[in-house]
Parts: C-alpha cells; structure tokens; sequence
C-alpha cells in the first residue's frame, strides 16, 4: 500500500482514542485505552505513543506511510510552542506535549485544544464537510467550540479563540459566576451543567413541575419533560436555547460562517432544542449576516476529535 495516512489522538481524563484517517478524512480504524492520568504526564504521554504504534502494528498499514501525528488535549495551550500550559483534568503543569511525543514517535506531532480539534472533524469530514466557514458548538458538561476560516481552526493570538462556552451573554441581574470566573458566561445557561442547575434550583422553589419526580435530576430528564409539555422544563430549555441563539447573532456579524454546528450529548435533545435557537438567531441577527445560515447537529459524534486532531496535519 502506497497511500500516506494520519493519525488522530483524542486524550481525554479516563480514556486515550486514537484513530488513523486516510487523506479525505475517512476513519479507518479506532483503538481506545485507559488514560492513566494518576500516574503523571510522562507516564500518559508514553502511553500515547505505546497506543499509536500499537494502532498501526495491528492495521494494514506501515509505519512509513504515517504520515503525520496530531493530538487534542483538553487545557490551556502554547500551541505554537507545543506547551499544555495547564490542563485541570490531567492535573497537567507546563508540559512540552509535543515535543515529548516527537521524541517517542519520531514523527512530526501537532497539537490543538480538543474542542478545537472537534470543530475541525466536523469541518473536514462531518457536518461541515466542503464549507470553508463554521463555527461548531460542544454542549456537554461545559459548553466548547472552535472557529474554522478557510478551512482552518482559527486559534486567535493566544490560542483562546473559539472558547465559546466564555462569551458573556447573560445580563447582570440574571447572571451568575462561571467556574473560569467570570459572570454571565454562556456555559452557565446552555450546558448540562448548567440546564441540570436550572432545574434544581425550580424544584428548590417549590415550582410545580414533573422534574421532582426525579431523585437526581439530568439534562435528559428536562428536555424529556419539556417534550411532554411540562412548562418548567419548557422554560429552561427555551433559555438555553435563547443565549445559544443571541451567541450566534454576534458571531455572525463577526465571523460570518455560513453554518453553525452542534454537536456534545446535549445536542441530541433534536428540534425541541433547535428550533429555538434558530428563532432566536433570525430574530436578532441583521438579515444580510442570517441569509443562508444553517444551524445543525453534529454528524461524527465521538469520532470528531480523533478525525479532527488527524486533519492538523492536512488541515
């Protein structure tokens, strides 16, 4: 076999996925293994480069036809530099990713914020597939993004553009501290997190609603009453959806992408959620910066970060 392949790596808190992709973005083959984050940096970063080798030794392909390596990891980033300045989750200090992994490997390794790297799956083999301007949207346990201009993660003068879940949106009255400390931020209103906060604190004030049926409350369960009629719900949702709305109205004017795209496991909670926030977009964005703007769920799922960290290489 002479064609070249790329290899992906999704580092996350529990697990390590790695994956190879051909030249077009397609997914070929998949390995996942424990993190080991206990265990210190040295010891995770040696078992990225364990599990990479290992993914090609078991694949039809030879190691001469790797012909990139690209890693995303969650944490603060000198990506130029190839530095996790700081990652919370890996308990991770000024660590020299790339270059410890070059050593290993001897390959050629780029590095990338994971939600960066998402964005860029879904912009090179997913939702996003042949538009050169996107803007993707994780909403999990926090809310992540990343820009794409011209094909290409746009990661700003100090590595933090795309931080999406970090827009202040919410006004002062109603607005409450982020965990990056800030006030009002998106991610307080529009991420599990903060759709399961809502909720409780409905149920704490006595509000009649289906979610005190629920010992502990999840996002599933709001957007799974919302869809039964259940008012409370309905409103939480509705507010969600309304700041991930007027987030993408100043983008628009901003970035101008021609599609937003969704993606994280609050994303399939589908049109209750959606329907909304296109509403909320068309309502406040200026009709020259909304003509032709589509707003749509994710398509590679789980799969985005490996694909995404496999195009740093190409992309």
């Amino acid at each position: 076999m002479s064609n070249q392949i790329y290899i992906g790596v999704d580092l996350g808190g529990t697990n390590i996925k790695v994956g190879i992709c051909d030249e077009q973005g397609k997914l070929l083959q998949t390995l996942e293994g424990p993190t080991g984050a206990e265990n210190g940096a040295e010891s995770v970063i040696g078992r990225i480069a364990a599990q990479v080798r290992q993914i090609v030794e078991e694949s039809p392909y030879e190691w001469e036809q790797v012909a990139g390596i690209g890693a995303g990891l969650a944490g603060f980033m000198d990506i130029p530099e190839g530095f996790v300045k700081f990652s919370p989750n890996l308990n991770w200090h000024n660590v020299p990713a790339k270059k410890m992994l070059e050593t290993l490997l001897g390959k050629n390794v780029k590095i990338d914020n994971d939600a960066n790297v998402a964005a860029l799956g879904e912009a090179w083999a997913g939702a996003g597939a042949g538009i050169p301007n996107v803007v993707c949207y994780t909403l999990g346990t926090g809310v992540g993004g990343g820009i794409i201009i011209n094909g290409k993660i746009y990661q700003g003068s100090a590595g933090m553009a795309g931080e999406l879940g970090h827009m202040s949106v919410v006004p002062d009255i109603e607005a409450i501290q982020c965990g990056c400390g800030q006030m009002g931020c998106l991610e307080t209103v529009s991420s599990a997190t903060g759709i399961v906060r809502m909720a409780k604190e409905a149920v704490e004030r006595g509000e009649r609603t289906s979610l005190a049926l629920h010992e502990k409350i999840e996002a599933k369960h709001v957007f799974d009453a919302a869809k039964s009629g259940d008012e409370v719900s309905l409103r939480i949702v509705n507010r969600a959806a309304y700041y991930l709305g007027r987030s993408m109205a100043a983008l628009a004017v901003v970035v101008n992408p021609k599609r937003f795209i969704i993606g994280g496991g609050v994303s399939k909670a589908g049109e209750i959620l959606f329907q909304p926030i296109r509403d909320t977009f068309k309502k406040y964005t200026p009709e020259a910066a909304a003509e032709g703007v589509e707003i749509v769920a994710a398509t590679l799922g789980n799969d985005a970060g490996v694909v995404g960290a496999a195009g740093l290489n190409l992309r």
